[in-house]
């Protein structure tokens, strides 16, 4: 018999047993421990083995989606996603032929390395790569304005959610102070490190790209000298 939410609050383990499981439909289970502990599994099999997959802990994940309509279009949003509705992304998974066990690792595992390539550490790589044809006095000039304007702005963001929208207000920081060359070579130099992220498969698309530098900042106006007679 499916179970219901009373159920599921009141689950209890058995005194002397390791855990005790309550039986929903399709393969989704609520595992209950000693220390009183609820845990969601999703039963499955894939490749003729049997796997069980994590969807959460009870209550934090209840046992059907709480829903809300939006008082503007009147839309029903989905607040916080169900064991079910987990469990029905799951089933799908394996319809396509696809282990969602597997698929969570995976995604765990990409999350990790977006976590873990943000824009700074991934600036410091291109610049060791870039500097070996330069002059020490150039690349410390490039260095020295990537800690000092770029880093402090979007240095600490993972380096696949860097948008245009990032660069420019980056670069409008710099502008303000009116030094508006140093704010162009800011955006270039933050474009060469996104075109070093792309060639490494770290981002999708080069997000400097999107909006050109002459359209977005000032330009410097232009200073007419005196005439001289030949």
């Amino acid at each position: 018999m499916p179970l219901t939410d009373a159920t599921c609050r009141n689950a209890t383990c058995p005194e002397g047993k390791a855990r005790e499981r309550y039986a929903d439909s399709k393969g989704l289970y609520l595992e209950v421990r000693p220390a009183g502990g609820k845990y969601w599994y999703f039963k499955h099999r894939f490749a003729n083995k049997e796997k069980r997959l994590s969807l959460g802990t009870y209550p934090d994940v209840p046992l059907a989606s709480k829903v809300k309509r939006d008082p503007a279009t009147g839309a029903v949003v989905t607040v916080v996603k169900g064991a079910r509705d987990l469990r029905d992304e799951a089933r799908a998974l394996l319809k396509a032929g696809t282990d969602p066990v597997q698929a969570k690792l995976d995604g765990k595992q990409a999350q990790r390395i977006r976590i873990g390539t943000t824009f700074e550490r991934v600036a410091r790589d291109w610049f060791e790569h870039w500097l070996t044809r330069k002059t020490p006095r150039h690349a410390e000039f490039v260095m020295r304005r990537l800690e000092a304007d770029v880093f402090p702005v979007i240095g600490a963001k993972p380096v696949g959610d860097i948008t245009a929208q990032h660069l420019l207000a980056m670069a409008k920081k710099i502008e303000a102070r009116d030094a508006l060359d140093i704010a162009r070579r800011a955006w270039q130099m933050a474009g060469q490190v996104l075109e070093h992220a792309l060639a490494h498969g770290l981002v999708d698309r080069n997000a400097a790209k999107d909006v050109r530098p002459g359209v977005a900042l000032k330009a410097r106006a232009k200073v007419n000298y005196a005439r001289l007679d030949a």
